[in-house]
């Protein structure tokens, strides 16, 4: 047999598919035929992309601008011989390499996981023996026999089926298990559709089979997944991005301002060795050696935020991808829905009825117009339910204060509609007992059992299937009195197609009624003269508060797409009633892009059909990777959710890969950055709400820190130019940074979420991470630092103070500063009096706690002596604190202005 990847199994008979294999199947390949075909086509694994080597991988963390700045920072605290703060800058940079590198090494185990999924054994017929094998020995043209609960182990054309249902969701994204069959499928059929095809890694869940193996290993459905996955390049996230050019702009204004002070005080005739301390002190004061701490500490925060929101983060940049997310593809089942099916519409004996209720909960009603119906006194509704609940192999089970069904989910929403209307599964078998069955196969397209005591003489058999199925065998109907009328199948039919068009799966009921001594049933029972009992139409409902939450995020500007293994009729109708799509569509766009369409159409015109459609159904593992790279092509931020294998690809090249907690497979949520542990929708958007103010809060930090590092640079460069001594020492401008940065910058990101985050517009990817107002506001603030700590250093030296003196009044001057203008920064518009005085308790601790610290830097003699201070009057304390507020006042100032231009700009812009 030629492992030919072009030949299109599901498009070929049973016969030819086993003259192409070389194979019959009732006897299968002899042991000599496997070992030459193992040697040719190796063995059924899949192959895994050699990875880079851990100890590179680690080294590869400290390869980014930021890390160079803390670096060149730690080696010059060493030079000082401040060997405690080289030790905490040291400390910083290994700890923030370890998390980057565990992260990354953990999102290297999805392949791995994916290859574990392989099935131990399996059930081969070879020599025209039944024997068990690894799964690993099997080999082209092997006769496979698939039972109940096995793992398929390959890819397999089906050449007996015995009620085969397999559990594809982990593959297709199908909501329910597919029946399968033997005969051939046309050639142009999408993967979803090929049931005479099992593919690898899917799960057998009823019946039995036998098959040819046509793909082993690489080969296979879930081979090509595994190197689509191995293909896809992680992106980086916006955060990470600007993180990585801000740091290197500061990395070159840095070393730029260095050399400038050291050349201008050479040109001045300093000495060599001052004017490269100098140098040292601005470098020290220009790096942000908290940032590093504060973007770590600030992402972890909303990792236990989301924690605590059903949302648990695997990579911490994801947080703050999160609140930059411009489109979030959805899946359809219970993501969107309750994953639930319920009974909404029953057609029997010409009246339409309606039934309350969601999901698997029997509380609910049976209703007519609006009002609640007896269905003891209509024969025809009471005979429909009573079918529906005993043509029924499921169970329905109360534990823990919740409903679920133990069997197919079809089958569990008939048994809660008949128990909305007061049946009893032990009464109703008790007084109906089962006889026999004909279990569903889907060349009959239905499912019939014999009920014994139903009249006396009679006994009953019950029929349940798709409505063609049903109607073709019936010749009378059921009216409410419990008349029998003639049967009108085209009536019937397109009763059936309306519901059908509202994304409804319908089943029909009927009976006929045999002798009592009857003790079986053969297909020829139920062949003609039967009585069409009704319809019973039922959908997965959506989630409520999904449709508050797709309501939510398109008022937040994000876009929300769902992409489906299932029927397009049924996603559109969930995506109209959730509000993804409108329930008209005006634009002359499709409303619902299937698998076929998406394989047809070019990379290229992909970008403009992804934008304007809302709906994705019947798609392929390639047709989501496509579409997520077609959004991204487009300029768009893409979240996707995924629970099965087939998702990995697309959670891995998205921005932002969400897998499900509940339903999700290993492989999905190892690839993933965000695992709901709830599978609901309504999280993703509390994710989106954490993940804004999670970015915001670091804005806040990063114009807070900016202008003390700015100050402290221009502090020490005019102090250069001008020919004086340094107002402050680099070891007191670390005092500064560390402490201020910890215990002042931090509470920061314990600021609560301000109100409207979710009104606002997503960021632009290429959006800078500082706009141009709050650049103004860091140079502002930077500058007014420089003048009051110059200022009054050179004020106290003229007064006659002390050096000492004179530079504990700078060091505080900056404290002070710092401290006032953290009150600004708790938010970035408006006042610190509208954001709550005491909502945010943290705030305060960290104010006091740093209060404490420059008290104790002052007036605490160890500390004079560690840091070269000397205690200050109460004069200058009041100083220092005035030129504090002075700063918050200006600041205050420069936002009221702010804001109204921008309300002004906005009302010009909206006017025009």
């Amino acid at each position: 047999m030629v492992n030919d990847t072009s030949i299109m199994w599901h498009g070929l008979s049973e016969n030819d598919s086993e003259s192409i294999s070389g194979v019959v199947s009732d006897t299968g390949l002899s042991d000599t035929e496997v070992l030459e075909r193992q040697k040719l086509h190796g063995a059924n694994m899949l192959t895994q992309k050699k990875g880079t080597p851990a100890i590179l991988m680690f080294l590869l963390q400290f390869h980014q601008p930021l890390i160079y700045i803390l670096n060149i920072a730690g080696i010059i605290t060493a030079f000082l011989g401040e060997w405690v703060d080289s030790s905490v800058i040291f400390g910083v940079v290994l700890i923030n390499a370890t998390i980057g590198f565990l992260q990354e090494y953990k999102a290297r185990k999805a392949i791995e996981s994916l290859s574990k999924s392989m099935t131990s054994e399996a059930t081969v017929i070879r020599g025209g023996k039944k024997q068990r094998v690894k799964a690993t020995e099997l080999t082209l043209g092997d006769i496979v026999v698939l039972q109940s609960g096995d793992k398929v182990p390959a890819d397999i054309r089906l050449v007996r089926v015995r009620e085969l249902q397999i559990d594809e969701s982990a593959l297709t994204g199908e909501s329910v298990p597919t029946q399968k069959q033997t005969a051939l499928v046309p050639k142009e059929t999408i993967l979803v559709e090929r049931s005479n095809i099992a593919y690898s890694s899917t799960l057998v869940t009823y019946g039995t089979g036998v098959g040819i193996v046509i793909a082993i290993g690489n080969s296979t459905e879930i081979g090509h997944i595994n190197q689509m996955i191995a293909a896809v390049d992680v992106l980086e996230t916006p955060l990470t991005k600007q993180i990585s050019r801000f740091s290197a702009w500061l990395l070159y204004v840095i070393l730029g301002l260095a050399a400038i002070t050291f050349v201008v005080g050479i040109l001045r005739g300093e000495t060599w060795l001052d004017m490269f301390m100098a140098a040292v002190a601005l470098s020290i004061g220009a790096i942000p050696e908290g940032l590093p701490a504060a973007l770590t500490i600030t992402l972890a925060l909303g990792v236990s935020k989301m924690a605590k929101r059903n949302a648990v983060i695997r990579k911490l940049p994801a947080v703050e991808t999160l609140g930059s997310v411009t489109v979030i593809c959805s899946d359809k089942t219970g993501t969107l829905t309750q994953n639930q099916m319920t009974v909404q519409n029953i057609v029997a004996g010409t009246q339409d009825y309606q039934v309350s209720g969601v999901g698997y909960s029997p509380n609910g009603k049976i209703m007519c117009n609006g009002e609640a119906v007896d269905v003891a006194a209509n024969a025809a509704l009471n005979e429909c339910l009573v079918a529906g609940f005993l043509c029924n192999d499921s169970n329905l089970i109360s534990s823990e204060n919740q409903w679920r069904i133990e069997g197919d989910p079809t089958e569990g929403a008939l048994i809660t509609s008949a128990k909305k209307a007061g049946f009893s599964r032990g009464e109703l078998t008790k007084k109906l007992p089962r006889i026999d069955t004909i279990p569903f196969e889907s060349q009959y397209q239905y499912m019939a059992t014999l009920h014994n005591n139903y009249a006396p003489n009679q006994s009953v058999v019950y029929l349940k299937g798709s409505v063609e199925s049903v109607s073709q065998r019936c010749t009378t109907t059921m009216n409410i009195k419990g008349e029998l009328t003639n049967f009108d199948p085209i009536d019937c039919s397109e009763k059936a197609g309306q519901l059908a068009l509202n994304g409804l799966r319908v089943l029909a009921f009927a009976r006929v009624v045999v002798p009592s001594d009857a003790r079986a049933i053969t297909h020829q029972t139920v062949s003609n003269g039967l009585t069409f009992l009704g319809i019973q139409a039922m959908i997965d409902p959506p989630r409520n508060e999904a449709i508050e939450a797709v309501k939510s995020c398109k008022n937040a500007g994000i876009s929300v797409k769902m992409i489906t293994g299932d029927h397009e009729l049924t996603a559109l109708a969930i995506a109209q009633k959730i509000g993804i799509v409108a329930e008209s569509n005006n634009s002359g766009t499709a409303l619902v892009l299937n698998g076929k369409a998406i394989t047809v159409i070019s990379d290229a015109d992909l970008v403009m059909h992804a934008a304007s459609t809302s709906v994705f159904a019947r798609v392929a593992p390639e047709d989501k990777l496509r579409l997520v790279k077609a959004l991204q092509a487009g300029g768009q931020s893409v979240a996707i959710t995924g629970d099965g294998v087939n998702d990995a690809p697309a959670l891995r090249q998205a921005n932002i890969g969400i897998a499900m907690g509940i339903t999700g497979t290993d492989v999905a949520k190892e690839t993933a950055d965000m695992v709901l542990t709830d599978d609901n929708f309504a999280t993703i958007e509390a994710a989106v709400e954490e993940g804004r103010s999670v970015y915001e809060n670091l804005i806040k930090f990063i114009t807070w820190t900016l202008p003390t590092n700015f100050g402290e640079g221009l502090v020490i460069l005019v102090a250069i130019i001008a020919g004086t001594t340094l107002p402050i020492l680099p070891v007191q401008i670390l005092w500064i940074n560390m402490t201020a940065a910890v215990f002042l910058g931090l509470v920061l990101a314990f600021e609560p979420m301000e109100q409207g985050i979710m009104k606002r517009m997503p960021r632009a990817a290429k959006q800078p991470i500082l706009t141009g107002t709050l650049i103004f506001r860091i140079c502002l603030v930077g500058i007014l630092l420089c003048v009051g700590s110059f200022g009054f250093f050179q004020w106290a030296l003229s007064n006659g103070k002390s050096q000492e003196v004179a530079r504990t009044i700078a060091v505080n001057i900056f404290v002070m500063g710092e401290l006032l203008y953290l009150f600004n920064c708790r938010s970035l518009q408006r006042s610190f009096f509208k954001v709550g005085i005491f909502s945010n308790p943290i705030f305060w601790a960290g104010v006091g706690i740093m209060i404490g610290l420059q008290v104790a830097f002052t007036h605490v003699p160890f500390m004079n002596i560690a840091f070269q201070s000397q205690p200050i009057s109460l004069i200058d304390w009041a100083l220092c604190v005035g030129v504090g507020i002075v700063i918050y006042a200006i600041v205050e100032i420069e936002k009221s202005v702010s804001n109204r231009l921008f309300s002004l700009t906005k009302k010009n812009v909206e006017t025009k």
